[in-house]
């Protein structure tokens, strides 16, 4: 196992080998609805705007660099001099006409909803484009670099790598190259094919990413999540624990109500569900260090001045939780009435865990927890899901009634359409909170804590850094690091 650290594909000048725990599908998916795995691999052909760096933070892409007006409703970017893959020069215009569609085509996604204050898009002159907006966005900037605003003409990104598709061990996989500097706007450099490694992508399962870790034919491992943690661990055993990284994330992990029926309909039974849950126990089945529990839906760390403890059922015991929603469930079971949940899970070791804790749990309260079958209607669905951007309005966002992920609120939605409207950011708080209390009464969703992510890393690859995002981009990997 001391082995594995030290030696693999990535010791000698060959492409660096990766492997994304999903379906070839996924991989290669397009769209405004991209999962994990496409994400990863538009980011690295399809430049946008600015991108994101290892460690999460916000770069230039196909700008070279902006400003921003004071009032924080003007952003103005200036592009580099790059060109499209058949030699065309990229021109503000083309880059208006894409964003513009692309927002267009986002309408009725939670993205589209993160990015709703975008008045205007206009070209400025050859070179320039500004982005003009109804109300300031912090988090504009880390919008931008989402990779389904990325940039493509007939079908080819702009970089800051080619793609070539291929068949290989486990199916389809993709090869990629990263394009000369000079193409990018950037000065040439004599010796960059020489220092430039390709990187080669393949989509496994998550058993078969990690054996294939394992035995030396990859490089890196991303797209972990709870789901197979334990495969992570089982295989690594404890001599290679450096080889496996988690990321510090901000997201939901959780259930959503998915009906409003039976023992779930009243919302106080919802939350007797919740609050018998002792979080802190829930996750040391996995022997995951460093997690953060959460029972609110926006952490309260999320909001500037937070009105509310880190704790919702503070000055409780878990025993004086229990017994509380124990008795909300009493008085609602009887003849005819079983209490019964049933909870829908992606396959994997990590499910299967976690609905055994659940299960053991919520029967400390008279509730029996059941597996809902493939195509069967569930009570509640896990919800895994990373945040874009640090902020409450993802958080409530995610719960808007136009996605129809669950239970909803729509008093909510107002609220959060009123507060992202507002240009007075103390007013925009006193909106987003009172919005998130009224979401939290709903109980709409059972918030566990903070998603799992996590990699395998082989020690020579000194470019990869775990990040709040868990978003780890491949361009950096094909880069010299000296």
């Amino acid at each position: 196992m001391l082995a594995l650290s030290s030696c693999g594909p990535s010791s000698g000048d060959g492409a660096i080998e990766v492997a994304i725990i999903g379906t070839p599908a996924a991989l290669f998916e397009d769209g405004v609805r991209l999962p994990a795995a496409a994400q990863l691999l538009r980011g690295a052909t399809h430049e946008g705007l600015v991108a994101l760096d290892a460690s999460g933070q916000v770069v230039p892409a196909i700008a070279e660099r902006w400003i921003v007006t004071d009032d924080g409703l003007s952003y103005i970017f200036r592009l580099r001099d790059s060109t499209w893959p058949g030699g065309e020069e990229i021109e503000a215009t083309d880059v208006r006409d894409q964003l513009r569609r692309r927002i267009a085509q986002l309408e009725g996604t939670s993205l589209g909803l993160d990015l709703a204050n975008i008045r205007e898009i206009r070209a400025m002159t050859g070179r320039v484009i500004e982005v003009r907006l109804d109300a300031p966005m912090p988090d504009f900037l880390r919008l931008m670099a989402q990779s389904e605003l990325g940039f493509a003409r007939g079908g080819s990104g702009a970089g800051p790598m080619a793609m070539s598709r291929g068949e290989g061990e486990g199916g389809a996989n993709a090869r990629l190259s990263a394009l000369p500097p000079e193409s990018r706007g950037l000065p040439a450099r004599q010796d960059w094919e020489e220092v430039a490694r390709p990187v080669a992508v393949r989509a496994l399962a998550a058993d078969k990413a990690v054996a294939a870790f394992a035995e030396g034919k990859v490089d890196l491992v991303l797209g972990g999540s709870i789901v197979d943690f334990p495969e992570a661990t089982t295989a690594a055993g404890p001599l290679s624990r450096g080889t496996i990284q988690v990321d510090p994330t901000f997201g939901l992990l959780g259930l959503t109500v998915r009906r409003e029926a039976g023992l779930l309909a009243d919302p106080s039974r919802r939350e007797a569900l919740s609050m018998a849950i002792d979080r802190a126990a829930l996750i040391q089945a996995f022997g995951l260090g460093g997690w953060r529990e959460n029972s609110w839906i926006v952490p309260p760390e999320v909001f500037s001045a937070p009105g509310y403890l880190q704790d919702r059922w503070a000055g409780m015991s878990i025993d004086e939780r229990r017994q509380m929603a124990a008795g909300r469930v009493a008085a609602w079971a009887g003849p005819g009435r079983e209490a019964v949940v049933r909870v829908a899970l992606p396959r994997g070791k990590g499910s299967d865990l976690l609905l055994r804790q659940l299960a053991e749990q919520w029967a400390t309260i008279g509730v029996t927890t059941r597996r809902a079958a493939p195509g069967e209607a569930a009570d509640l669905e896990l919800r895994d899901v990373l945040a874009r951007y640090v902020s409450p309005v993802w958080y409530l966002n995610q719960f808007n009634c136009r996605l129809g992920a669950g239970l909803c609120a729509p008093a909510v939605d107002a609220l959060v359409k009123q507060a992202q409207a507002t240009r007075d950011p103390a007013q925009r708080e006193v909106l987003l909170a009172e919005a998130h209390k009224a979401l939290a009464q709903s109980e709409v969703y059972i918030p566990l804590g903070v998603p799992v992510r996590w990699s395998m890393v082989r020690g020579t690859l000194q470019s990869f850094q775990p990040n709040a995002f868990a978003f780890h981009p491949l361009f950096p990997l094909s880069q010299p690091t000296t």
